[in-house]
Formats: structure tokens, C-alpha cells, sequence
């Protein structure tokens, strides 16, 4: 039987070390020798025994901007929900890795905030393509550009951790649902509404005679708009 890339070898000698020894007490030396590999064997995978313990962000955020590259202005926001659904799947095909991943960096602070870093390159990337999208240079435009971004950020996050806490039996759908209800939360994103625009229709059931009406409702209407 073959044995496994020395790129998955090295990752389970990590992770083995670091839950017997402790993530600080363990060196890049010591994980070369448990994967039965020499140090510049290490440094050919890895560039440090952080890159050993998170996944390979340079080349998800590689396959988000392709994937965004491909939309058009109809299909920005199915494109930007598929790409999010990239970036789950990449976690649910570590499987068991992504896990002891989420353990080891609760309890070392080193690492959430490396992590931490990590989300803030995915939400720049989607801002600046629903900003992109949006073709509007005004600070309103940014702001909801900038909100959009984080949060189609945070669902992705919220479904990831409810599968990583073992809540979630169908992340894929859950993940689906989620870019929904973002979604919905900006319906005229890629279509600000003109200032002062459009007209606002009230019903309302009276027992008087609409043409009795019609006055007091144009001095309520011109007042209203300051005419």
C-alpha cells in the first residue's frame, strides 16, 4: 500500500504533535522527524508550521476570483453565492483535519488571529466585487458594498461552525439557504433607488365620499413633499 503525499503525512504528524506536546512546544523539526521526512522536505509543503495547520487561502481565494470573473451583471450574486459554496466545500473535503483545525486554534491565540486575518482577505475580495458590481462611487454604495460583504461573510461562517460543531447534517443546503436570506436583505443593491423618487401608494377603507376626500389628500401629499 502506498503511503500518503508527503504534504498530508507532514499535516497528520502536526496535528498528532501538537495534541501530545502542545502547539508552542512543538518545532518544525519535530514534525519532519514524526512524518519520517527531512527539514527541507517540510519547507517544500510548508513555510512555517502555521501553514501546516490552515488550508491553502492563496489558492481559495484563486478559485473565488475565477469563479467571480465568470459572471456577468445578472448573475454577479448567483456567483458570488457559488463561490461561497467553493469555500465550504473545501472544508468539508478535509473532513476530520478542518476539525481538529477549529479545536487547535480555540485554544491558541496565535492562531485565531491568523484566522481571523484570514476572513478579513475573503470579505475584501467580496467587497470589492459587489462594489465592482454596483458601479456607484458614492459612500452610501461602499457602505452597502462593505455590508453585503460581511455579510455573506458571517454565513458562510455560521453554517461552517454549526458542521464543525457536528450540528449540521447537510451544510451544502444549509450554506444555499443561508446566501438566501443574505441576499434578500439587498434587494435593490445593484439598483439604488433615485433621491426622492417613486411614488407611495397608502389604501385605506373610509365610509366618506371620495370626492370630499380629494382635498384634504393633495394637502396632505404637497405638504408631505414640501411643496
Amino acid at each position: 500500500m502506498s503511503k500518503p503525499p508527503a504534504r498530508i503525512r507532514l499535516a497528520d504528524a502536526a496535528f498528532a504533535l501538537f495534541d501530545e506536546r502542545g502547539y508552542e512546544q512543538t518545532t518544525v523539526d519535530d514534525i519532519a522527524e514524526r512524518a519520517g521526512l527531512g527539514r527541507t522536505t517540510f519547507f517544500r509543503h510548508y513555510r512555517s508550521k502555521e501553514d501546516v495547520i490552515f488550508p491553502d487561502h492563496d489558492r481559495l481565494l484563486e478559485l473565488i476570483r475565477d469563479r467571480l470573473a465568470t459572471s456577468s451583471h445578472s448573475t454577479a450574486l448567483v456567483s458570488v453565492s457559488d463561490a461561497v459554496r467553493l469555500v465550504l466545500l473545501h472544508y468539508l473535503d478535509e473532513g476530520d483535519l478542518a476539525r481538529r483545525r477549529h479545536v487547535l486554534t480555540s485554544k491558541v491565540a496565535a492562531l485565531r488571529n491568523r484566522e481571523i486575518a484570514s476572513v478579513a482577505r475573503y470579505q475584501r475580495l467580496f467587497r470589492e466585487f459587489i462594489a465592482d458590481w454596483m458601479g456607484d462611487p458614492t459612500e452610501s454604495a461602499s457602505l452597502r458594498a462593505e455590508l453585503m460583504a460581511a455579510a455573506v461573510v458571517a454565513a458562510h461562517n455560521h453554517v461552517l461552525r454549526r458542521w464543525l460543531r457536528g450540528e449540521s447534517s447537510d451544510p451544502v443546503a444549509e450554506v444555499d439557504e443561508a446566501m438566501r436570506e443574505v441576499l434578500a436583505l439587498f434587494p435593490a443593491a445593484g439598483s439604488p433607488p433615485e433621491p426622492g423618487g417613486g411614488t407611495t401608494i397608502v389604501a385605506f377603507r373610509t365610509g366618506q365620499n371620495i370626492d370630499a376626500l380629494l382635498p384634504s389628500l393633495r394637502r396632505l401629499v404637497e405638504g408631505g413633499t414640501g411643496q
